[in-house]
């Protein structure tokens, strides 16, 4: 049977708010949103699931209001934990991670961490057995998901699309095992990165 997961990440948030589980979209952020109706309006849709965290909501909710379906929240789909506190050089941190997976600040989550949680959740979703599922997450969630499938997406993969809000990534899989997957910009209409198992 084959499948196709799209991981949506959110639009672009309110980085004056570092309530992590409560950071909302910018007023530009709420208008992007309406690109994914655009995107995926002759794309065929059988489920939403989200991450529990606002911004992901945000994002995903004009399309599933258009499309009249129910938002599944799961908890497995947010986003890694940085700290309890907020850092202020994320970029040595975010190499510190890419560079290895088990790194972790005291309070944080490893990228190892969110990636078991990810693809556990990935897993449950696919034996729903639904042909197109959305799966509205975060950057970095998402990478580690990317990650897991090519074994070649590293650090300069995730610097290409950490600043696009938001994208789509493409992932299709023929009995649960993954085909392809490709990374679409939903501003220009092109494909920004692809990757082919």
């Amino acid at each position: 049977m084959k499948q196709i997961i799209y991981l949506v990440r959110h639009a672009e948030p309110n980085y004056d708010n570092h309530d992590d589980i409560n950071q909302e979209l910018t007023p530009k952020g709420l208008q992007d949103c309406q690109r994914l109706i655009d995107y995926f309006r002759v794309i065929s849709i059988d489920q939403i699931y989200s991450s529990p965290y606002k911004r992901a909501l945000q994002t995903i909710q004009p399309l599933a209001t258009a499309r009249q379906l129910p938002i599944n929240t799961r908890e497995n789909l947010r986003e890694r934990k940085v700290d309890s506190v907020w850092i202020d050089d994320f970029e040595a941190f975010l190499v510190n991670q890419w560079q290895d997976f088990t790194f972790k600040l005291s309070d944080g989550e490893s990228l190892q961490e969110v990636q078991k949680r990810q693809i556990e959740e990935v897993k449950t979703i696919l034996e729903d057995n639904k042909q197109h599922t959305i799966i509205s997450s975060h950057g970095t969630a998402i990478a580690t998901i990317l990650a897991a499938f090519d074994k070649q997406f590293g650090l300069d993969d995730f610097q290409r699309i950490k600043t696009l809000f938001p994208f789509v990534a493409v992932l299709q899989f023929d009995h649960r095992q993954i085909q392809s997957i490709h990374i679409d910009n939903i501003f220009t209409g092109e494909c920004h990165a692809r990757y082919l198992i």
